[in-house]
This record gives structure tokens, C-alpha cells and sequence, in this order.
């Protein structure tokens, strides 16, 4: 299968048609789809209109865009025009088509990009693993047993399996980096407002992206959707740099890099922290970065992150949902709203104090450090169902540890990427987290380019390849 750029390149040189990119997609979706559950929805009707205009567009001389005829799927978190979105949660299954896309999916359309359908989530984006009883269980490429993660781990599973050649994603607390990880992809979640995303929730945490199989792919995604849109008081300006030409030729030679196992907090599985630290190594001496060696004293970031985060859940509830059909729910989200339906005003005002001591402790570590690694996530994907495990490295756990790196990047605004590290003996993807300051898009993902310059990892899961 050829990635987002060679695809796109491709049909807007007139070398191949749109149409011919998306027969084999479809084909590879029916064939993969019942073993893996990527896909809630399929659209093959609009897609192919979709195509069509492209090769009209290349016909008569026109540019249709930068992804020209790239068929993708969304996640279900997220609007496309024509399509359900059900959010996982059977409270909304089983409504009509929406009419308008979100900012980010109209950008992606109006750059070329071809929609086949909606991917699996979690309900309501709530959790590391994709499980619902609206639409069942989604299982990893790599091995069926286990989860590509979460929450946007439908577009992981099409996109290590070869169905498409990337997928939409969002991250509020890990939800692109977590299925990277899990899934042996890259997964970008830019600084908060890179990629408009009106209506981003109370926790202000929540960023889009797309997982796709190569750097080069994410960067010209993010060309294509960064910018301001009124909609989104938070969206930055038009950023000054061109992503896809940043990877190539951005100088981070000397910037001070830190890896840390365990951010000082967190347990790890061992081969986790092995394979992952050997990748920290490799890439600070590839892109020849100063290693700094800092302690990290920081508020926990996955306390925080609980606290700030039942806002968002509640916000999706429409009148009558809560607690009229509360058995409706998948367990997590039950379980957050019976926890916070009389969370005190006081108590808010507290986590909200240690969100802003944890902001004053990232500031002060980027100004000792400019790019922070750590593991993408604390273990290798677990089983499917969500079945989380019990110790890590030998201490017992509460199940959000299996993931305890990812939310800092989200509760301070910070870009981040996980670049697949290695492998466990167990033959599962280990992920890598690439962190920097505030806007430093440009050096996350030039970090990550040069890693996979120098160690290039498998496009899909075995067994999966495509022609």
C-alpha cells in the first residue's frame, strides 16, 4: 500500500486515477474488517462520488490538493458530513447522517482527501482501549488478542492493517500517542490550537491528528489542517514554518535533550523502559542532541488529569441521558458520572490548583531541557477487552497507570509524538514520546524523522501487507 504522500503525489500527476486508489481500500476493508472491527461505518457511495471529483478536478487541469484521492477514515469522535457520529455510546447510535464535517475533516476534504467511513472509539473517547457495548470489541493487527489502544484505536487498527493510509485522531489524554504505541504508527498530537477543534470541552485538553505510517505523512496532514478558525478562540495563528520541508531540513543539533523512564512517578514494565530507552539513545545521538541529565519533581500528571477530565463527559450528555438510562453506558463513562453528579465546587477549584502547579513545573523543566523523551505508554497493548494489568514491573497498579505518560503534553498544551521503538519479546510494538515546549511542532517532528531515518520500522503489522 503506498502512504499519503506517494498516493496523493501520484493522482495529481495524473499517474493514477482516485478511483483506482479506492477499489483495493474498500476491497481491503471487506476482507480485514470482520476480523478487526476498525470501521463502525462505511460510505462507499460517497466516497466514490468523492473520488470522482478528483479526477474530474486532474482531468481539467486543476489541483485537487495536497491529499488528492487519499482515502481515510474518521474517527466516530468527530463529524463528517453524510456519515452518523455516535461517539461509541449506544445513546447515539443509531442517528441520521450529520450534515456538515468538522473544521478539521472540511480541511481534509478540501485538500483531496477521500472519506470511506467512521472508525471505532471508545464511548465517548473515555478510555486506552476500544471496547463498547454499541459497537463491540477492536482488536490490534499486530495480534487480535490484544487492543490497538485508545481512544482512536479503530484508525489504528485500519491503518497498521493496510485498510487506508491514514486515519483521523484525536488526543485528550493520549488518544493518538496510546494507539501509535500500541500499533506501530506515528502518532502526532500537535500543541493545543495547532488544528482548529471548536467545542474542544471544559478540560481544554483535547487536540485532533490523524495516525499514519510514516513522519513525512503527519507532516504534510498537519500542513494541510493547521491554521485559525473563528469557531476556536484558542487556534493559533498560520504557522510560519512548512511541516513537510521542517522534517528535512530543521536544525535541532545541540538542543538539550532528557530521557526519563518513569517521569519520576511511574512504574514501568522493564522491556518496555529497555527498548524504549535504547530508542532515546539512538535518536540523541543521531540528531546529535545535548543529553542533560534533570530531575523531575512534577505534580502526578494522571491525578490531574482525572480530575480535569469528568467536565468533558458530562458535556456530551444531552437532557434525559443521565441517570434515566445510565445502564445505557459503557462502565467507565458510568462509573465517572456516579463519581462526579455532586462534585463540589471546592473540590474542582483544588484540581484545578494542581493543574496550574504542574504548568509551573513543565515551565521550569523546558528551561533546564528543550526536548523530553519518555515511553509512549508504561506496558505493551493488552488484551482487547480492556482487561488492564494488575502490577507493572512488579507494583501494583491502578489501571490509568498502564498509561501514565501521554497526559502532561495534553494539560500543558505541549506537542508530542510516538515513533514506534522496537518490539517486546513478545513481538508487540513499543512506542517512543518525543516532547518539546509550547508551538515546537516543527522540532517533534523533525526529532521523529530523523529517527526513522535511522532506525525505519515496519509501514504495517505483519501479515497485513498490501501491494
Amino acid at each position: 500500500m503506498r502512504n499519503v504522500i506517494e498516493t496523493a503525489d501520484a493522482v495529481r500527476q495524473g499517474q493514477l486515477k482516485a478511483a483506482e486508489v479506492l477499489d483495493p481500500c474498500l476491497a481491503r476493508i471487506e476482507a480485514a474488517n470482520p476480523k478487526l472491527n476498525a470501521f463502525v461505518h462505511l460510505d462507499p457511495e460517497g466516497a466514490a462520488r468523492a473520488a470522482s471529483a478528483v479526477d474530474r478536478a486532474v482531468a481539467e487541469g486543476r489541483d485537487p490538493g495536497a491529499l488528492a484521492g487519499v482515502p481515510f477514515g474518521v474517527k466516530d469522535l468527530e463529524d463528517c458530513a453524510g456519515m452518523p457520529t455516535s461517539f461509541g455510546s449506544l445513546l447515539f447510535k443509531g442517528r441520521p447522517p450529520v450534515t456538515a464535517d468538522s473544521v478539521h475533516v472540511a480541511r481534509l476534504r478540501s485538500a483531496g482527501a477521500v472519506p470511506v467511513g467512521k472508525t471505532a472509539a471508545p464511548e465517548f473517547g473515555t478510555t486506552c482501549f476500544t471496547s463498547t457495548k454499541a459497537w463491540g470489541t477492536t482488536r490490534n493487527p499486530w495480534d487480535p488478542e490484544m487492543t490497538p489502544g485508545g481512544s482512536s484505536g479503530g484508525s489504528a487498527a485500519a491503518v497498521a492493517a493496510g485498510m487506508v493510509p491514514f486515519c483521523t485522531a484525536s488526543d485528550g489524554g493520549g488518544s493518538t500517542r496510546i494507539p501509535a504505541a500500541f500499533s506501530g504508527l506515528v502518532g502526532l498530537k500537535p500543541s493545543f490550537g495547532r488544528i482548529p477543534h471548536p467545542h474542544f470541552g471544559p478540560s481544554e485538553t483535547a487536540v485532533f491528528g490523524a495516525l499514519t505510517t510514516t513522519v513525512a505523512d503527519a507532516a504534510r496532514h498537519l500542513d494541510v489542517t493547521a491554521g485559525p478558525d473563528d469557531h476556536d478562540r484558542a487556534s493559533l495563528p498560520r504557522p510560519s514554518v512548512r511541516y513537510e520541508t521542517a522534517i528535512e531540513e530543521l536544525d535541532v543539533s545541540g538542543l538539550r535533550a532528557m530521557w526519563s523512564p518513569d517521569l519520576g512517578f511511574a512504574p514501568v514494565d522493564p522491556e518496555v523502559a529497555e527498548v524504549a530507552g535504547a530508542a532515546a539513545a539512538q535518536l540523541i545521538r543521531a540528531a546529535r542532541l545535548r543529553e542533560t541529565v534533570t530531575p523531575i519533581t512534577l505534580t502526578d500528571p494522571v491525578r490531574v488529569w482525572l480530575s480535569c477530565g469528568a467536565a468533558d463527559v458530562w458535556m456530551n450528555l444531552e437532557e434525559g441521558m443521565y441517570p434515566d438510562r445510565a445502564d445505557d453506558f459503557d462502565r467507565p463513562v458510568q462509573r465517572t458520572l456516579e463519581l462526579t453528579a455532586d462534585y463540589p465546587i471546592t473540590r474542582y477549584a483544588r484540581s484545578l490548583g494542581r493543574r496550574q502547579q504542574l504548568e509551573d513545573g513543565v515551565a521550569d523543566l523546558f528551561a533546564d531541557v528543550d526536548v523530553v523523551m519518555t515511553p509512549t505508554t508504561a506496558v505493551p497493548a493488552f488484551p482487547a477487552e480492556g482487561r488492564f494489568p494488575r502490577e507493572i514491573g512488579g507494583v501494583e497498579v491502578r489501571p490509568e497507570m498502564a498509561v501514565p505518560f501521554t497526559m502532561l503534553a495534553n494539560l500543558c498544551w505541549n506537542p508530542a509524538v510516538s515513533v514506534p521503538a522496537g518490539l517486546t519479546s513478545a513481538g508487540l510494538p513499543v512506542g517512543l514520546q518525543v516532547m518539546t515546549r509550547r508551538h515546537g511542532d516543527d522540532v517533534v517532528l523533525r526529532l521523529a524523522r530523523i529517527f526513522e531515518q535511522e532506525r525505519p520500522w515496519p509501514r504495517l503489522a505483519p501479515g497485513w501487507a498490501v501491494g
